[in-house]
């Protein structure tokens, strides 16, 4: 980050400090004027949803929406590194004019550095446009750290204490940024999150409640599809799908973070794969198609690309140990053991290869249950995907065929967040 950036950070601090302001003025502040960068009518939300069939979901669009872009001020995973991260802010308009409750929203994890969320054309972002904004609800989206206009040198992947602060931080932006694109807001928050994102926004809502409770009005949040047992999942003896680009996004962050889940690359990861696997993700150019297709990642079934990847005694003293040094940095970004106070969904499919609910959003849902809480609610929207997308209305059973593979490969990707998504915005809907 430059000087200059540095001192418009600084002069916000200030102006933020004598109008009450949040808890740490200088996080959050804009670095730059926030553009609104198109408005979707209701009649283009409408025409998408009901071409694409997500309208069954979503319902009829009541507001146009505003796509604002946002780069905010921040810290790095340390806690002290003053950065930045963009992100996007949805604000309904038109004939919306009552004060929203605003939807701090976390995304799923990305491959692609450039991408940002403030991108009318972007899937997650007209999701979110059409779910949550055109009915009435301001959005904001982080990018994260270490993505799109973010300076910040990597980023910490799954890493919660960093997720939060960038979640939180997004919030505080939107605030900011609410007068100049014409947003009004109510005061209330919600967090919500898919995949990655799940294990964020329930970091963001942790953090908020622990240590921001009186700068945030937390009503509910829906924490979606999301990881909350790491340490859970490294016992688990077969390789979840995508484990080519989960787990060594995962190992080499917490190596960035933490320092000492390894001493040398090599123990952890085969040729090629060491010599160029800690500055591979997220990618400049590769998706995840293109990871595979020129081979920079291992193709084939979760068990062979593991194998391929890793080296045997890594994972083996993962798997086993309690004091493997990867089994560790699990434990610390556990989410395990806390007590929320406002309303709380878990969502899930049970048929998920990718976030097994099995490993995390049971888990998570027991642990909650083991303190007598009563504000957890947990469900399972495999049902509504096989009838949607399984072929006859069920999940196809085998592994041989292309259907399976087809519905497999898309049921983390594609299918599941819109019902889980229609689930929390019903949550939303109780609490606004």
């Amino acid at each position: 980050m430059t000087c200059f950036r540095l001192t418009c950070v600084a002069a916000a601090a200030v102006l933020l400090v004598a109008c009450g302001g949040s808890d740490d003025p200088a996080r959050g502040a804009l670095i730059d004027p926030p553009a609104v960068l198109t408005t979707l009518t209701a009649a283009q939300i409408d025409a998408s949803t009901s071409s694409s069939g997500l309208q069954g979901l979503t319902g009829k669009a009541k507001c146009d929406v505003k796509v604002v872009s946002l780069n905010y001020a921040t810290v790095g995973a340390k806690g002290t590194e003053n950065t930045n991260a963009s992100g996007v802010m949805l604000v309904p308009a038109g004939s919306c004019t009552t004060a929203a409750p605003l939807v701090a929203y976390a995304k799923g994890t990305d491959m692609q550095k450039p991408r940002t969320l403030a991108n009318p054309q972007d899937t997650e972002t007209f999701l979110l446009a059409a779910m949550y904004a055109a009915q009435g609800y301001a959005v904001v989206a982080t990018d994260y750290l270490g993505f799109a206009k973010s300076s910040y040198s990597y980023h910490p992947y799954l890493h919660a204490d960093s997720e939060a602060t960038s979640v939180i931080d997004s919030v505080r932006a939107a605030r900011n940024a609410a007068g100049t694109v014409g947003a009004s807001l109510s005061g209330k928050v919600m967090f919500t999150g898919y995949s990655q994102g799940g294990h964020s926004s329930m970091a963001a809502h942790r953090a908020a409640e622990r240590d921001h409770a009186t700068e945030f009005s937390v009503v509910a949040g829906a924490h979606l599809a999301g990881p909350y047992n790491l340490s859970g999942s490294l016992r688990i003896p077969d390789a979840i799908a995508g484990v080519q680009f989960f787990v060594p996004y995962l190992v080499t962050s917490w190596q960035k973070v933490y320092g000492d889940v390894y001493t040398d690359v090599k123990q952890v990861f085969k040729a090629p794969y060491s010599g160029y696997i800690e500055t591979l993700l997220p990618n400049p150019t590769m998706t995840y198609a293109t990871l595979l297709t020129s081979g920079t990642l291992p193709a084939g079934t979760p068990n062979q690309a593991r194998d391929a990847l890793f080296q045997s005694d890594f994972i083996t003293g993962s798997q086993t140990s309690t004091t493997h040094p990867l089994y560790l940095a699990a434990k610390k970004n556990d989410l395990l053991g806390w007590s929320p106070k406002a309303r709380v969904l878990l969502c899930g499919g049970a048929g998920d290869p990718t976030v097994p609910p099995a490993i995390h959003q049971q888990v998570m849902k027991a642990d909650f249950d083991s303190r007598g809480l009563t504000n957890v609610a947990s469900v399972d929207v495999d049902a509504a995907i096989q009838a949607t997308f399984g072929p006859g209305g069920k999940a196809p059973t085998d592994p041989t065929s292309a259907a399976f593979a087809t519905y497999y490969g898309a049921y983390h990707g594609t299918y599941e967040p819109p019902f889980c998504h229609a689930q929390a915005r019903a949550v939303f809907d109780a609490v606004k």
